[in-house]
This record gives C-alpha cells, structure tokens and sequence, in this order.
C-alpha cells in the first residue's frame, strides 16, 4: 500500500514526549555544514514519479560501450531476468530460519559449490558487498590466519579497490605497502625483495586494472617460503581460458561478481566473492552454507558458520559485514548454471579474441601507441597527444563510450585511456571506432 504518512497531530505528540517543538529540532546535534540540506516541498504520488522519469530521460543509455574497469557490458541470458523476477527469490532475506528458507539456503550453497569450481578452492561463503570489500576482507583475513601484520599491495590493482582496502587497515595495527608497476606490469624482482618473515600476505590482481596477465609462480612460491599468503583478486570471466587461483598456489580468491549475469546499473549495485583453502575457513567473514542430513535422514541446507558479530561475541567475530549480496549472488548462480563450463569458456575466449583485434587494428593508427601491447585479457591502454578528457569527448559526439580516462585515476597519466572488448562488441563496432579514433589524432 501506498505510504502513509503521520498526521500533524500525531507529529506533535511525539514531539511534546521528547520536549521538542518542531520536526528540524531532531537534528539539532548536527554540525551545520552537514545539515544544510534544502528540500523541496514533499510531492504526491504521481508528481513524485513523474519526477523520477524526467531525471532517468537524461541518462544516455543509446552509445557504444568500450569502457571496463571493473564493470563489464556482457551479455546477461534472458532467463536470468524471468528467474530472478520471481518474487520467491526477490523478497527472500537472511535465512535465519533454516526450516522456513530452505530454497534460499540451497541457492546459495549451489552459489558457492559454483565458486568453489570457478576459483578451484576448497570454500566459499555466501558472498560479499563487492569486489573492494572482498579485498579488504581478504587483507584481514590474512592478518588473522598468520598473526603478521605487514601487507603488501601490488600497484596493478585496481585504484578503487586499494584505497578501500587502505581505510579498512588503517583504523588496524596494520603496516602495508603499495609496490609500484614496471611498464603497467607486476615488478617481480621489487616484489620478491619486500618479501620477508614480517609479511603476511601480498596483494595481487590478475589480469591487473590495465589488462595485463601475469605469472605469478615464482612470487607465490617464495611468499609460501616466508608463511606468507598470496591473495588473487581475478576477473571471474577471465577465468574461462586463464589458470584459476588455486593452480596457481593462491591461498585466498575475490573478485567482484557483476560481470555474471548481472547489469552494469550505472556503477552498482553489484556483489563481492571470496573463497579459500578448506585449513582458513573459520576466519572466512560472512556466511557459510551446508549440506547434512535432519533426523529422519531427509536432506537438508543449515547456516553451518556464521562467524559474525550478531551471533558471537563481538571481539571474536571474523567481520563487521553483516548481511550479503543475496538476490546479485543468485543471479551469478543462474548465470554460471545456463553458460555451463563450455559456454564460460567461449565468452572468455571470445573476449580476449575481439581484445586482441581491437589491439591490431589501432596500432596501425599513426599518432597512436598501445601501452601494453602483449599479454592482456581484454583490456589495454592506448595513450594518444590529446588531452584523455577531450579525446574522450570527441569519441562520445561520435556515439562512443571509449574508455577510462586514467588521467582521472593516476597522476602523469594525461592521454592515457584503459579501452575494455566484451563479447557484445561486434567487428563493425570495432572498427567503427578504429575509424571514428583515426580521424580524431
């Protein structure tokens, strides 16, 4: 039913208990600067969504999406759509009573088996708020299960993410360290010098935020020599074709699930994974879903762990994250469950093939250079003599949504666009842009 709001009798009532005369008394305690907030006057129901339609007109949703970044344009199978709308699944919240939420506690244990097979690790939990907080998690995490408390940060990740995971330790006893790139990759031999016993985990996304894969044996192996812990945060797509974390000796996985059957909703919301060595369970933050048996022997799905501190003691608690990405993680189990293992594999690869020819065809643009030119999934840097903001603008007049102007994100970075392929660009929209870049430089 429609909202219903009190009645000026009403409000006055409740005042006069708390000794107030008016409504705008109740946020008295807060400092002006903050409080400074002009409202327009309330409107009725049909103003108010009329309103709201005139606002959403403006959105552009009508250009060609090269950008990426961490929020990808994939194709999102329609079945996701007509499954998650059904409101069994939609209105579901926390399963805090096994025996009414049954269907709700077996997706998401399917969610995490899912997990468990894209990373290759033993356990997942019930998701996360995005992939940032993952990382941070993760970061803590490794703090707990080592009892170090340095950490290494790998430049190659994602801005956004680290400084989130930067506010999360900085209110800790926690020392970290961002290790600068070399030519937009990993810097190996820097990394396996600030590698000692005092580390307890190093930080490292693959592919990075500029595209470019890594090999990371070697680092992991000497991490694992000084009861370090190597931490992957990964593009779940890009595991289709590439190593998942655990062959490659990872101890802790995160990612952001967007990219899995979910839209890009202009910047949200999205969900967060991580997933682990069976040894590290009970410090994984969140949920864990299982599967025993009731006592007639009939199957049944239970919150097994929920190490939070809504349900422990405070100080033991694993995470101050108190709910999960519920109704986000379902559609990513509905997604991974349609594609199959060979259909993520032809979307990966399709990705990286498309990436790849985008590369081709741009090099042959004079004035234009590929920053990192080998060894990337589907994202790459093109650095231009134009300014990244008005050579971004150009591309919008020319109906393109061209990339990241990393001008934005890094200092001495002025020219430089992150361009993203996914496998909804066509050849004519690539070579559109080709053309459209050809006669802007």
């Amino acid at each position: 039913m429609p909202y219903t709001p009190h009645t000026k009798t009403e409000i006055k009532e409740m005042l006069d208990v708390i000794g107030l005369e008016k409504e705008s008394d109740l946020f008295g305690g807060i400092n002006s600067k903050v409080n400074g907030i002009n409202l327009p006057e309330g409107l009725d129901e049909f103003s108010t969504f009329e309103k709201f339609k005139n606002i959403a007109s403006k959105n552009v949703t009508d250009k060609i999406i090269f950008m990426g970044g961490g929020y990808y344009d994939h194709i999102v199978p329609s079945a996701v759509d007509a499954l998650a709308g059904r409101s069994e699944f939609y209105t579901s919240y926390t399963p805090y009573q096994a025996e009414a939420s049954q269907g709700t506690l077996q997706a998401l244990y399917e969610y995490q088996s899912l997990i468990c097979k894209l990373s290759g690790m033993d356990v997942s939990n019930a998701s996360m708020y995005d992939g940032a907080s993952a990382l941070a998690e993760s970061a803590l995490m490794a703090v707990r299960i080592t009892r170090k408390n340095k950490i290494l940060i790998d430049a190659g990740i994602n801005p956004t993410y680290i400084k989130v995971v930067q506010t999360y330790l900085s209110f800790r006893d926690i020392e970290f360290e961002v290790i600068d790139l070399k030519d937009y990759e990993s810097d190996m031999d820097a990394v396996k010098e600030k590698i000692d016993s005092t580390v307890a985990a190093y930080l490292f996304q693959n592919p990075n935020f500029f595209g470019t894969i890594g090999d990371f044996n070697e680092i992991i192996e000497t991490l694992h020599e000084n009861k370090a812990l190597a931490v992957i945060s990964a593009y779940p797509i890009s595991l289709g074709i590439l190593n998942d974390p655990a062959s490659m000796g990872a101890d802790i996985f995160c990612a952001d699930g967007q990219c899995l059957g979910n839209y890009m909703n202009f910047g949200g919301p999205s969900f967060g994974m991580i997933a682990t060595k069976e040894q590290y369970i009970r410090n994984l933050p969140g949920r864990i879903i299982g599967r025993t048996l009731d006592k007639d022997g009939k199957e049944l799905f239970v919150l097994t762990m929920q190490a939070r501190e809504q349900h422990i003691r405070r100080q033991r608690a694993t995470s101050n994250i108190c709910s999960n990405q519920n109704l986000l993680a379902l559609r990513s189990t509905m997604f991974l469950s349609l594609i199959g293992q060979e259909g993520l594999y032809e979307m990966s690869n399709t990705c990286f093939t498309k990436s790849e020819y985008l590369k081709e065809q741009l090099n042959t643009i004079d004035g234009l250079e590929i920053c990192n030119a080998k060894n990337t999934f589907n994202e790459f840097v093109i650095k231009t003599k134009l300014s990244s903001a008005d050579f971004l603008e150009k591309l919008s007049e020319k109906g393109f949504y061209a990339g990241i102007n990393l001008s934005n994100l890094y200092e001495n970075k002025d020219g430089q666009i992150l361009i993203s392929v996914s496998e909804k660009r066509t050849k004519e929209q690539m070579d559109n842009l080709v053309k459209a870049i050809g006669e802007i430089v």
